[in-house]
């Protein structure tokens, strides 16, 4: 069936599983055959080689483009998908390697080949199998994969969906295999857990990027980000660590920032070495500034860095001068429109 002259098109979706067994395949195939019932033109171009009979079944329906044979491996067909040039390609485990000779050296460029000519893509993926994310992932299972794909792939999906079963419900299935049920649910729920934050990390940088494309400032992002500022003559113990306590609560990122000040004391000097290497030890990443306004300094770094929240020490003695124009603190409230600002006495 031919696609309509300026209909939209999805380009690539992609549903995420954050462990085996979470029903990524069938769920994808599900879809699949729902937009074929409703009359859109779907192939499958690629399936897991292991299915479950109810994802066969749904198979059963579709059809299926025939996989070329490479030094005994099945490939993607590229070249048939091509000529025959759906609405909607299924492509089941992007992490793939194809053997020398292939059309392209990995699954996943099969897959942006078939995006970049026109034809929408839906394709599945488990969690281990993102590079950046597999050394996290081993750490919880124990399992050692070679072959993933690079997480900026996913920056150019148009969806990312999650399938987002609960922990428990596979748990009894996967314990089967070894451990206590218990034990697998938690290995399982921190698998989620990663699943759900990389997901928010990809949004977050779809979002930068659409909105620096059509040269809109933005404000806010998907996760939280936390900046102290920091002065030899702040407590930026106490600020270091309640931003990091904030941070490692909702998976947030830390930053701490100084403006630049001519001709410090050698004690200044040390109490802002010994406050910037706290913040370092924290995890926190380091900028030094440079700008004769701390006000207009701090808030410019922070909009570049869609920081949410502002924590910064102030003295309680004010100068009657403070007192009648508005000291940095106020200055700081009016400038920093759409972030939080906690202040720490001192």
């Amino acid at each position: 069936m031919a696609e309509a002259p300026g209909s939209r098109r999805e380009r690539l979706k992609i549903f995420l599983g954050y462990a085996s067994g979470v029903g990524k395949s069938f769920r994808m195939l599900d879809e699949a055959r729902r937009r074929h019932e409703r009359g859109q033109d779907v192939v499958v171009g690629a399936m897991q080689p292991r299915r479950s009979p109810d994802t066969d079944e749904l198979l059963g329906s579709l059809e299926v483009i025939a996989p070329k044979i490479v030094d005994g491996v099945q490939v993607v067909d590229v070249e048939a998908i091509l000529r025959r040039r759906p609405r909607v390609c299924i492509v089941d485990g992007l992490a793939y390697d194809n053997p020398p000779g292939s059309r392209h050296p990995y699954r996943w460029q099969d897959v942006q080949e078939l995006v970049d000519s026109g034809i929408n893509v839906i394709a599945s993926v488990n969690l281990q199998y993102i590079e950046e994310e597999a050394e996290r992932v081993e750490a919880i299972t124990g399992k050692h994969v070679t072959q993933t794909i690079p997480k900026a792939f996913l920056y150019g999906a148009d969806e990312i969906v999650v399938v987002d079963v609960p922990p428990q419900t596979i748990a009894g299935r996967a314990a089967e295999a070894g451990g206590s049920e218990e034990r697998v649910a938690e290995r399982l729920s921190a698998l989620r857990e990663l699943a759900l934050l990389l997901t928010a990390d990809i949004v977050d940088r779809q979002l930068e990027t659409y909105l620096e494309a059509r040269g809109m400032d933005q404000l806010w992002g998907a996760h939280e980000r936390f900046l102290v500022c920091v002065t030899p003559r702040t407590n930026a113990s106490n600020m270091i660590a309640a931003a990091k306590r904030s941070a490692d609560r909702f998976h947030g990122e830390l930053y701490a920032a100084y403006v630049e000040q001519p001709e410090l004391s050698p004690r200044d000097r040390q109490a802002l070495d010994a406050n910037l290497a706290a913040a370092r030890q924290a995890g926190a990443k380091i900028e030094m500034l440079g700008g004769e306004d701390f006000v207009a300094t701090i808030v410019d770094y922070a909009r570049s860095q869609r920081i949410t929240q502002i924590l910064i020490g102030h003295s309680l003695r004010h100068s009657w001068w403070d007192r009648l124009r508005g000291g940095p603190i106020d200055r700081l409230i009016r400038a920093a429109e759409g972030m939080d600002l906690r202040v720490f006495p001192h």
